[in-house]
Parts: C-alpha cells; sequence; structure tokens
C-alpha cells in the first residue's frame, strides 16, 4: 500500500430500510431501499501500470483473484474505455465479506472512480454508474457517492438528506448468502410501493429480516443483545445488524455491553460518503 500513488477508502453502508415489492420475469426483485454511508470501510492503494496487466496485490482469502469484484471492475472499465494501461492495486479488508454493509460493491466503486482519474478518462457519473450496475446492483450508490432511496433493483436512486446519527454496528460470525435469502420461499414479496415522504416519517422495515433470523441463528442473537438497548434492525440482507444513537459515547457505552463473542464498530452515518469527500478534497 505504501508504494500506492492514489489511496482511496470504500466505505461501508447500511440499508435502514428494504422493502420488497415482487419478483421480476428475471428473477431479480423489485424492491425499496434507503441508502446511508457509514465513515468506516475498505482502503485501497492504485499505481499506475504500462503494460496493461491489472494486479490485485492483497490475496483475499476464498476469493480467486479473477473472480474478485475489484479486478472484474478493473477489467471491464479497461475494456470498455479502449485503455491499454493497467493498475496494481493493494486492499486493506476491514468489511465483513456476506455482512449486508457493501464491502464488495464498494471496493468495486472505488475501483471504477480511483482508475477513472489515474487512467484520465474523465468518464462521467452516470457513465461510470451505469457499468457500475453491471458488476452488482449496490455499486451505482457507491459511485454516486449520496444517500439515497433507490428502488428498481436498487439503481433508480433520488438523493436524500439524512440526520446523520451514530450507528453501533454489531457484525455476526457468518456468511449470509443474499441469493439464498431472496430465494426464500417465506420471503415477504408483496409489500406496497411507499413514497419518500412517508419513509422519511418512519415507515420502514426490512422484508429481508424474519428470513435471515430463521436461518441464522447468530443474527437472531445479536439482533436480540442490541434490542436490549436501542431498536435493532438488519441491514441488507445481512448479517450485520445495527442501531443508532444521537451521539458516540452513547453507542460506546451499549458496544462495552455487548458479548465478547459479538464483534462490533461505531461510526457515523453520512449523506455524502468518505470516498466522495477525499475525491472532492483532491480535486
Amino acid at each position: 500500500m505504501q508504494d500506492a500513488q492514489l489511496i482511496l477508502p470504500a466505505p461501508a453502508k447500511l440499508n435502514l430500510m428494504l422493502h420488497i415489492l415482487g419478483r421480476r420475469a428475471d428473477g431479480y426483485h423489485e424492491l425499496q431501499t434507503l441508502f446511508q454511508f457509514l465513515d468506516h470501510g475498505d482502503e485501497l492503494g492504485f499505481t499506475l501500470r504500462q503494460d496493461g496487466d491489472i494486479r490485485l496485490r492483497t490475496e483475499v482469502p476464498g476469493v480467486p483473484h479473477d473472480s474478485n469484484l475489484i479486478v472484474r471492475a478493473a477489467r471491464k472499465l479497461q475494456v470498455e474505455s479502449g485503455c491499454r494501461l493497467g493498475a496494481d492495486i493493494w486492499l486493506d479488508k476491514r468489511l465483513p465479506m456476506g455482512g449486508g454493509i457493501g464491502g464488495g460493491s464498494s471496493d468495486a466503486a472505488t475501483t471504477l472512480l480511483a482508475l477513472d482519474r489515474l487512467w484520465s478518462l474523465d468518464w462521467s457519473e452516470d457513465r461510470l454508474a451505469a457499468l457500475g450496475l453491471t458488476l452488482g446492483a449496490d455499486v451505482p450508490v457507491f459511485v454516486r457517492g449520496r444517500a439515497a432511496f433507490a428502488e428498481g433493483v436498487g439503481e433508480q436512486l433520488t438523493p436524500v438528506e439524512l440526520p446523520e446519527p451514530w450507528f453501533l454496528v454489531a457484525v455476526p460470525q457468518v456468511f449470509v448468502s443474499t441469493a439464498e435469502i431472496f430465494s426464500d420461499p417465506e420471503l415477504t414479496r408483496n409489500s406496497p410501493p411507499i413514497k419518500v415522504r412517508s419513509l422519511l416519517g418512519g415507515d420502514s422495515r426490512n422484508d429481508c429480516q424474519p428470513v435471515v433470523e430463521k436461518r441464522y441463528p447468530e443474527v437472531r442473537n445479536a439482533l436480540m443483545e442490541l434490542n436490549k438497548f436501542t431498536s435493532a434492525r438488519l441491514t441488507g440482507t445481512g448479517a450485520c445488524v445495527f442501531g443508532s444513537f444521537p451521539n458516540r459515547g452513547d453507542a460506546d457505552k451499549v458496544r462495552r455491553q455487548l458479548p465478547a463473542t459479538l464483534p462490533s464498530f461505531i461510526a457515523q452515518g453520512r449523506n455524502i460518503s468518505m470516498l466522495h469527500r477525499k475525491l472532492q478534497g483532491q480535486a
């Protein structure tokens, strides 16, 4: 990482709510969700290569090099832009895989924005977000970097201004398969669509939570622990669960009372992602 020309964060996100409206003919689900970023995440380093190679210098256990979303994002941008340059990439992995806080999608988005700059492509945000969508439904929100109400499969984004509380995020030690949750016959798939206005008034829940709790006792136990102190909720399809607090001190008091077997972290919610704040600072 110390050899990197450009070092950028890949922030976590929370789904503050997630409603499943129905299943589409292509197997994807129509949904409504509310994204907010956290000041906590992975960190990636990038250095230009002249030979066109894309090399992720950090091994990620259980993920083959060429399957990693970082590598796939870099190669896709390379092909779509016709760029002959390459990159060495380093990853400081802090976000859990299968946690529902956007680790892989955020890494991919940071890669697209970093290489757009490093390769001097000057692509528009719209173009990068459209390419990101081919990598995953959550990638566009990280490319755009603004808290948003999302519809469709998560790609139709309406920016929103939200309070920026402190969140305590508990990390059950289990990998939750998104595909498994979305294919569960017990998943609610008929939530009526809502408007942003009613959402901001508190009309929210996570339709995936009952299915995840049933399948993963670790997640159910984490929710029970956090619910002793605040209203706890699952993010995305999990496994992470969260509660909000008006300040860091209150969040820290609760964190100290959680079982030692349940890892957790505290971070502030942000309407502009720390990736975009860093990029704007460098502009």
